[in-house]
């Protein structure tokens, strides 16, 4: 009708946490870098030119070629190839596919492990909150380096061994930044009025108070996956993490550390680059949702 005004859309939480997440041109751009990153690594068998872990598909006499060197294999090794013939570009997708695979399982079951320790020790309190938090402390009071160096030991290698170690070594984190908002929650009225009716403690504590705790874990995660990609390629480095039949980021830079004072540094260099761009990006898109999820940080 004319002379109409526009009815005004209507602004949803989720649309505002879109526009407060696009204020930053760099988080924008860190998080396209890294979703590039892991649809590439997700889509590694398909946009790979070799499957660098399969011996078939391997030359000896490509070993070490630098990069922009054809193969034998009638494709081109742009980033060159390692010791093995492996073409770094497949191998650097590989890697970082175990990498992502190894990061996102460790995090949700240390995500699960570490909230219900958490909720249980805030909801509960008393002995039940101390026995938990001490345990907690115990383990924050060590290097994670050092207590993953210790369970690797016990365990072997592989990759389960590793998820294991990491789910051991993250939960800590989780079960803090979830007590501390949880202590917060219980005490409001809607919980109260959750208790007033009757309802079951476990609902209670994951239908009402977990959500209220999701903007500071959603933080924690995103920092802990980029911990885990870079402590999985540390311990893979030191020759304790993944075999060397598996591919990894760590191994690669360990396997061409040895060549670099004879020049050829693409081996360690260029699975080292990707592992600092792939780390830096989930760093910074980490930082970003801190301010934006914390009303406190906001401008």
């Amino acid at each position: 009708m004319a002379g109409a005004s526009a009815i005004p859309a209507v602004e949803t939480p989720f649309r505002r946490f879109v526009d407060d997440f696009c204020e930053s041109r760099m988080a924008v751009t860190a998080l396209c870098v890294f979703a590039i990153i892991f649809i590439a690594a997700i889509l590694c068998p398909l946009l790979s030119p070799q499957n660098p872990y399969d011996l078939r598909q391997l030359d000896i006499m490509d070993g070490k070629l630098p990069p922009g060197t054809p193969s034998s294999a009638d494709f081109v090794f742009w980033l060159g190839s390692d010791g093995q013939g492996r073409d770094m570009i497949s191998a650097i997708l590989y890697g970082l596919r175990t990498s992502f695979m190894v990061a996102v399982t460790s995090g949700v079951l240390a995500a699960f492990v570490g909230t219900t320790v958490g909720l249980v020790a805030a909801y509960y309190g008393g002995r039940v909150d101390m026995i938990l938090m001490r345990m907690v402390d115990i383990k924050l009071a060590f290097p994670a380096i050092l207590i993953a160096l210790v369970l690797l030991a016990v365990l072997g290698q592989g990759t389960g061994k590793i998820v294991l170690a990491l789910v051991i070594i993250q939960y800590a984190y989780y079960a803090r930044t979830v007590r501390a908002s949880a202590l917060v929650e219980r005490r409001k009225e809607y919980v109260e009025a959750a208790h007033c009716l009757a309802l079951p403690k476990s609902r209670i504590l994951f239908r009402h108070i977990l959500p209220n705790c999701l903007p500071p874990l959603i933080v924690v995660a995103t920092i802990q996956i980029a911990n885990a990609i870079a402590l999985e390629a540390t311990l893979s480095f030191l020759g304790v993490g993944l075999p060397i039949t598996e591919p990894s980021l760590g191994l690669l830079i360990a396997n061409g550390f040895q060549f670099i004072l004879s020049g050829v540094y693409w081996i360690s260099f260029f699975p080292g680059f990707a592992l600092l761009v792939t780390i830096v990006s989930i760093n910074l898109v980490g930082d970003h949702l801190r301010d934006v999820l914390n009303p406190r940080l906001q401008k």
